[in-house]
């Protein structure tokens, strides 16, 4: 193995998994998901609209696949769904021994409900439902945003023993949403006498869309920490709530019950200013995972540094957060307005992918 091939997958030695933030049929008939999973410890894929979409405008592979398409396959979300819903499969085929050797903690792909459905919660469930059927494998996650209806049929879709990756987390307030949903979802379904083990959440926070959003309101001491520092406060009131100290969750743990991890998404650098793998380094703790796009991923195989750093220097980034509001910002609002933002982001890359499946 390669010097530079180590540099990734020495990231797995600190307890924290390396998942692909992104997906293509390329990806998967060339054989690079294949290497990625043996050379580099790639553990997860993830997916989403906008994936998708650069998928079908950059890879030959699916006009064929278009061209194959039933006729009378008109809808194009069904014609969308038949070309995506293969790659998913087969993603989740290539990652099943990763899944199987690590008893059902690593080796998951995700794929999202319609963006159109963000504030319909009775439409994400049976969505979710749908797809959770029509994918038919063990590791799949279905992904469904933290929006107020969301949050409804995360609750719910963990009660019916769906895998679930929340998406679209920014804030405090939010993450903290999250795990209370699947926290009532597992207790509905052990109220109703079904078992609670085997079912894998995690809650997806994005961390590069937060400074983009805040640095032009900081000075330029706080600019690019704010995320982090948000970052590792989560970290440690999940280690509060779900760590061997956390009574709110002993008894469903107790009963096979695993608990629901953070997930780093957006760590694409958008600043220049900043070191392209600035969202890795910082960020690598146990019990996590780091969900990286292809640049990110490229730049640390060539000079990434892999350490412990997501429970260091706790008390320095809390200095951050308390920063903020005599800034007047709160953090938790600038939240609301990033999930909104991402939503309109995935609504557009949605209503474009539809029109290149047609």
């Amino acid at each position: 193995m390669s010097n530079q091939t180590s540099r990734l997958k020495a990231i797995s030695t600190y307890g924290q998994q390396v998942w692909l933030d992104n997906l293509s049929r390329h990806l998967i008939e060339s054989g690079r998901l294949a290497r990625l999973i043996e050379e580099d410890g790639v553990a997860g894929v993830t997916s989403n609209p906008a994936i998708f979409q650069q998928a079908f405008a950059k890879d030959p592979a699916y006009l064929a696949a278009k061209a194959a398409l039933p006729a009378d396959m008109t809808d194009p979300e069904a014609r969308f769904e038949a070309l995506a819903l293969s790659d998913i499969q087969a993603s989740c085929d290539i990652l099943r021994p990763v899944y199987e050797r690590s008893g059902g903690e690593q080796g998951y792909v995700s794929f999202e409900v319609s963006p159109r459905l963000s504030h319909d919660a009775a439409g994400t469930l049976a969505a979710a439902r749908r797809l959770w059927t029509k994918i038919d494998r063990p590791n799949v996650m279905i992904k469904i945003p933290a929006t107020p209806a969301g949050l409804v049929a995360i609750r719910e879709a963990t009660a019916c023993g769906i895998n679930v990756n929340v998406t679209l987390v920014f804030s405090p307030q939010q993450v903290e949403a999250v795990a209370q949903a699947y926290i009532a979802g597992l207790h509905d379904r052990q109220a109703t006498g079904l078992p609670v083990a085997g079912i894998r959440s995690v809650s997806s926070v994005f961390i590069s869309r937060v400074d983009a959003k805040l640095d032009p309101q900081l000075p330029e001491h706080l600019r690019g920490k704010v995320s982090v520092a948000s970052a590792k406060a989560a970290y440690a009131a999940w280690q509060r709530r779900w760590g061997p100290q956390g009574s709110e969750f002993a008894a469903l743990a107790a009963a096979g019950a695993l608990p629901q991890i953070l997930l780093w998404a957006s760590t694409g650098v958008k600043n220049p200013a900043y070191s392209d793998v600035l969202y890795i380094e910082s960020l690598i703790g146990p019990d996590t995972v780091n969900t990286i796009p292809e640049a990110p991923l490229e730049a640390f195989r060539d000079h990434g540094n892999a350490a412990a750093t997501l429970a260091h220097d706790v008390a320095a980034a809390q200095a951050v957060l308390d920063a903020l509001p005599e800034l007047d910002i709160d953090l938790n609002q600038a939240g609301e307005v990033l999930q909104q933002e991402g939503l309109a982001q995935f609504e557009q890359a949605f209503e474009t992918l539809l029109e290149s499946a047609r």
